[in-house]
């Protein structure tokens, strides 16, 4: 593997900057924060640093929503600061990927502010605009994410606009070669100032079918299948016309001629569709388009070793030469310590106990480590942290808010991180956060773990750590093996080269005749130190074998 697809099986890191660290003690993440923190970061042994959004925005979805692409919004520094991130984290030998909100602007940005002042300016058509129905409604029935119609009404053009997300996002007209051109500038922008890659939201909503048909409604049977959320309307149809359309792959292509005129750059898509494995597979092969992409598959509240094999061989199946990326929790789902801990529960039916919980937050990070595919961890999961509960009072998230109680919104998996135990704010600011810390993370908070040597995070390190020396882990093919639950089983070949990967996914120690199923490999988890092969899997445990 040559030095320009350092990204192939790399480990990125993802930080919500209002959620890391507060220099400036305004009670808001910064990006001097992060480079304060930097020598954690390179501690951690990750590649690469996807930094969420931190460009100018009215924050009406927290930098989602961006009002000028070429700057940094105050909350969170200045260009000079970012320059100062960039040159610390390639110091340390860390890459610097950027989140690009190219589907959609602020409605306080400048092109928006233009546009929609009438239909025969310079910019009346770089969004998505259409006149009503003749009884005065919506265009069609598009709807928007964050619910209701994604069509808004606006006074001053006498016309409705298109926004998959908020009323305050407007959607971008990709159609118009005018604006695939200008949001390439942007993008290159970024590039000259030395980012390493760019991991590009909602990358198949960027093209609408120009006729704005109306979507199909999902069929019951599609439906009880679907494992999203049921309460949101948005989920009920099959978006077959508002996003993921053949165009997008054109465009795709024209970012990659972009991209490789900066050598070592990369890109991750992120694609949120019922279709999610088919476009993994469209946007990635050939080599011509994303060098990567993920989906949500795995932050699903499903789990279990069977919905685990099924995710991955369905896209495995699909991608062809195209590469995956794989993530357990990010800033939009609940975090995994939690989604996926009460399933299985204990044999009682009651919760785990407090090591049980240690021991299968490390199992997911276990688990996500060793699949095949690059891999994306949230700030917080190498801790072990868990959702928190936020009162309604508290919230700031506009999803949540509006879908509240059925849908809590985002904000749990957003709160700061808890950096010192006893001191306010678990360290992360002197003021009070934009989001309030969650008291159970005390216990797993930094300085606590650092000086436990089996804490999640020491244990987090070792893996990655030992992933770095595992060609077959990082690269190599991927195929699961038939072994009664609970246990979920791969192996990992690259050429000559065989890692087994063993989990046990309950709270129950599980039998494994591993003597006669596994008699010519060696154990090789980090930690055990070749160890005998053991008569079982404790609760929790995972088990790395190479053939000897």
């Amino acid at each position: 593997m040559n030095q320009a697809d350092w990204w192939r099986g790399a480990v990125i890191y993802q930080i919500y900057p209002r959620s890391f660290f507060d220099s400036n003690h305004d009670g808001i993440g910064d990006l001097n924060g992060i480079t304060q923190k930097i020598d954690y970061l390179a501690s951690l042994g990750v590649d690469a640093l996807w930094v969420s959004p931190v460009f100018k925005s009215p924050m009406k979805d927290f930098g989602y929503d961006v009002s000028d692409f070429r700057d940094i919004d105050p909350i969170f520094g200045s260009l000079a600061e970012f320059d100062q991130l960039v040159a610390a984290a390639h110091e340390k030998g860390l890459k610097i990927m950027i989140d690009q909100v190219l589907n959609h602007t602020s409605d306080q940005h400048p092109w928006f502010v233009e546009s929609r002042q009438n239909n025969t300016n310079p910019k009346a058509d770089w969004y998505v605009w259409a006149d009503a129905k003749e009884d005065g409604s919506a265009p069609n029935n598009w709807l928007s994410v964050f619910g209701g119609s994604a069509w808004q009404w606006d006074e001053d053009r006498q016309q409705f606009y298109l926004h998959n997300f908020l009323s305050s996002q407007p959607d971008l007209n990709f159609l118009n070669p005018e604006v695939r051109h200008q949001v390439l500038d942007e993008t290159e922008f970024w590039l000259k100032r030395g980012v390493d890659g760019l991991r590009l939201d909602t990358v198949n909503y960027y093209f609408h079918h120009p006729q704005l048909t109306d979507n199909p409604e999902k069929s019951e049977q599609e439906l009880a299948s679907f494992m999203g959320t049921k309460s949101n309307p948005y989920n009920h149809q099959r978006h077959q016309f508002d996003k993921s359309q053949p165009e997008n792959i054109v465009f795709l292509k024209e970012l990659r001629q972009l991209m490789d005129r900066y050598p070592g750059t990369t890109t991750l898509g992120e694609i949120g569709d019922d279709r999610a494995a088919q476009l993994m597979g469209e946007y990635t092969q050939d080599g011509d388009k994303l060098n990567m992409a993920y989906c949500f598959r795995l932050l699903r509240e499903q789990t279990g070793t069977e919905f685990i094999r099924r995710a991955v061989e369905e896209h495995e199946a699909l991608l062809g030469d195209g590469w995956p990326c794989w993530a357990m929790s990010n800033h939009d789902t609940d975090r995994v310590a939690s989604r996926w801990s009460a399933s299985p529960r204990s044999a009682s039916g009651s919760s785990l106990s407090a090591q049980n919980q240690r021991a299968q937050a490390t199992l997911w990070m276990a688990l996500l480590l060793t699949l095949r595919g690059s891999v994306c961890v949230y700030n917080g999961e190498e801790l072990g942290l868990t959702q928190a509960e936020i009162e309604y009072e508290d919230l700031q998230d506009p999803f949540g808010i509006h879908f509240w109680p059925d849908f809590k919104g985002r904000d749990g998996c957003r709160t700061p991180l808890p950096w010192q135990s006893e001191q306010p704010n678990l360290g992360f600011s002197h003021h009070k956060p934009w989001l309030p810390l969650w008291q159970p993370h005390q216990a797993l908070s930094v300085d606590l773990q650092e000086a436990q040597p089996d804490s999640t995070l020491n244990k987090f390190r070792q893996l990655v750590a030992w992933r770095k020396q595992q060609v077959a882990v990082r690269l190599g093919q991927i195929k699961f093996l038939s072994l009664p639950e609970p246990i979920l089983g791969f192996t990992r070949t690259w050429n000559s080269e065989t890692v087994v990967c063993l989990f046990n996914l309950s709270d129950q120690s599980e039998s494994l005749n591993l003597e006669s199923d596994f008699s010519n490999y060696t154990d090789i988890t980090p930690g055990n130190d070749g160890s005998p092969l053991p008569a079982q899997l404790n609760p929790f445990e995972y088990l790395f074998l190479q053939r000897r």
